[in-house]
């Protein structure tokens, strides 16, 4: 929903129900929704998740389409709009298949008309842009109205191998002519642009291996942490120039910081407040910052900054425990030594339970929690999944193997041609040394993950013998298939980094798929799945299963009608945490009541 916070500070949902402002732009979406001001009143233009049309909406009236419905493949597909009243249009993302292939598409900026004039021709969509990259983001205008900015990559390239920032001038018709690569390259990426107050062109680059900031070209305070991070959604914001010539920033190595950068001095004062990260979403109006933050101690909420104070405060979302905070889990971050003496970075939360402990002289078990992506990082905040486990004595290690963000640019790039290798030796070095250090017991570890940590989880288990059981949701399980049109087009050809060239080395992806392996497969498992999953589609876990039957593997398939990747149903996601709670139980030897047990078949 979209929420309006008036001045005196009272909320209100300005779409209620039905109406749901999400893009399914590339799948992951972008930002679906940008507002102006005109005569006085919000214009607020949003895509709408069921039809993805464009809507206009303005208080007192219900919302008016601005974009027709296309009878080809998915349709029409709006992201990141730019709400331009003084020239009758919003610019954006447009996403147009062609057919009903997932790759059947084409991505162009274009220009949609704010009176309707659209909603039922498609011919009065003006496109800005010709189809010269495979993927774009949205327009950037420079606030003399005179450039525009974006950035635009290629297959096989993801956005955080390497981009291209393109600037061109914008003509008195609306037209952009003149386009011309500023920055980026083949292994440079650039995941934002803006314009600060005095036109000058401000992007993040990872070219000296940190995602660090520029402005004009020219380096702006140059340090190995990272400024930006990987583009997974459009729109996604790490800065925001300030009028006054100040940067809000998002900053740091693992877990973001919001602060505020002196572009002179090189100086970079934090907020103030218990946050230690927050998610790509800054905003600037004036001096005043607006972020997403959250912490170990309390979920994601909306805080604003005043650089002119530096007071931090919390205007929207708060956070209320949901639970008596003595049981939230407390993280350990570490640093753990892998393979060939190589860093790898974590997250352990130790069981915490201040109503109950575990028998005397009697080691806890650990799950190994591996994140999706598998270009990602597990945030430092709190999740009380995790904590859903660590109350009931079961203790949490996320690992960031190697290929995780936040490390800079060769930590992330371990893991080329080595997905299934790094991430797996990385996930169990980290349990072997829990359980050599005395914290966890060896005999009863668990690996669990979902998406491409499902890939993990299921390359985990059927390749070592660390793990007495796993759970594994939503997977990607056999590259065979998932690479050749199983999955969308936005991650289509990633396997070509992760894998390989597929011309080059096709048995190689045979060889990785856990698929392949499942005849080694001898631990106990849950395997989780949303039918409506178009990036990780059920019939990878059908053709997994097929391979596994008839071999006594205890395991349980359960499947969810509704969710796609990524559960989002209460019931859902209720059934999930308890399938895999009763799965430990029985494997570690724990008691779970009110429970309902888990029926593992072989």
């Amino acid at each position: 929903t979209l929420v309006r916070r008036h001045a005196d500070g009272t909320e209100e949902s300005v779409l209620p129900a039905p109406w749901n402002v999400r893009s399914r732009v590339i799948e992951y979406g972008g930002h679906p929704w940008a507002g102006a001001v005109r005569d006085g009143e919000p214009l607020v233009v949003f895509a709408h998740f069921p039809d993805q049309r464009l809507y206009r909406w303005e208080p007192g009236a219900e919302p008016v389409p601005l974009t027709p419905v296309s009878p080809v493949g998915l349709g029409l597909r709006w992201a990141e709009p730019v709400v331009l009243p003084e020239r009758g249009e919003v610019w954006c993302v447009l996403e147009e298949f062609t057919g009903d292939g997932p790759s059947d598409v084409r991505r162009v900026l274009a220009a949609v008309p704010l009176d309707g004039s659209a909603a039922e021709d498609r011919g009065a969509v003006r496109e800005l842009t010709g189809e010269k990259h495979r993927f774009v983001t949205g327009p950037r205008l420079s606030p003399d109205g005179t450039r525009a900015a974006w950035i635009g990559w290629d297959h096989p390239r993801m956005p955080w191998d390497g981009t291209e920032l393109i600037v061109a001038d914008v003509a008195a018709d609306g037209t952009l002519t003149g386009a011309r690569t500023v920055a980026g390259g083949p292994e440079e990426s650039v995941p934002q642009a803006d314009w600060t107050h005095d036109n000058r062109l401000l992007y993040a680059s990872d070219r000296t291996g940190w995602w660090n900031l520029y402005r004009d070209g020219e380096p702006v305070c140059s340090r190995p942490e990272e400024f930006a991070g990987p583009l997974w959604k459009l729109g996604q914001r790490w800065f925001a120039p300030l009028d006054g010539g100040l940067i809000a920033v998002l900053h740091g190595k693992g877990a973001l910081r919001l602060g505020v950068l002196d572009p002179e001095t090189c100086e970079v004062v934090d907020a103030a407040g218990p946050w230690s990260e927050f998610g790509p979403t800054v905003a600037a109006l004036g001096e005043r910052v607006v972020g997403v933050g959250a912490s170990p101690q309390s979920s994601y909420e909306v805080v604003e900054l005043d650089t002119r104070t530096g007071r931090a405060r919390v205007i929207g979302a708060a956070h209320s425990d949901a639970v008596d905070p003595a049981h939230y889990p407390e993280p350990e971050v570490r640093t753990f030594t892998g393979p060939d003496g190589r860093e790898i970075h974590a997250q352990v939360y130790p069981p915490r339970n201040p109503d109950s402990a575990g028998p005397a002289g009697e080691l806890p078990p650990y799950v190994i929690w591996a994140h999706g992506g598998p270009t990602g990082r597990f945030p430092l905040v709190l999740d009380l999944e995790i904590a859903y486990f660590t109350s009931r004595g079961i203790g949490v290690a996320e690992v960031n193997y190697g290929g995780s963000t936040g490390y800079g640019r060769e930590y992330r790039n371990r893991l080329r041609g080595q997905w299934g290798v790094v991430d797996v030796e990385d996930c169990a070095a980290v349990a072997r040394a829990l359980a050599e250090e005395g914290v966890a017991d060896p005999r009863r570890l668990a690996v669990r993950g979902g998406s491409a940590g499902g890939w993990t989880t299921a390359a985990s288990l059927t390749t070592t013998d660390v793990y007495a059981c796993g759970t594994v949701i939503y997977p990607v399980l056999d590259l065979t298939g998932w690479g050749t049109g199983e999955t969308h087009d936005f991650e289509s050809q990633y396997l070509e980094t992760l894998i390989g060239p597929r011309a080059e080395v096709p048995e190689r992806y045979e060889e990785r798929s856990p698929v392949t392996h499942a005849d080694r497969l001898s631990a106990p498992f849950l395997l989780l799945q949303g039918l409506d999953d178009v990036i990780c589609p059920p019939v990878q876990c059908e053709r997994f299963l097929a391979r596994l039957a008839g071999r006594g593997v205890p395991h349980a398939y359960l499947t969810f009608e509704g969710e796609g990747h990524g559960f989002r149903r209460a019931e859902t996601m209720v059934r999930a945490l308890e399938a895999e709670l009763s799965l430990y139980a029985q494997v570690f030897g724990l008691k779970t009541p009110g429970i309902p047990a888990l029926e593992l078949t072989p």
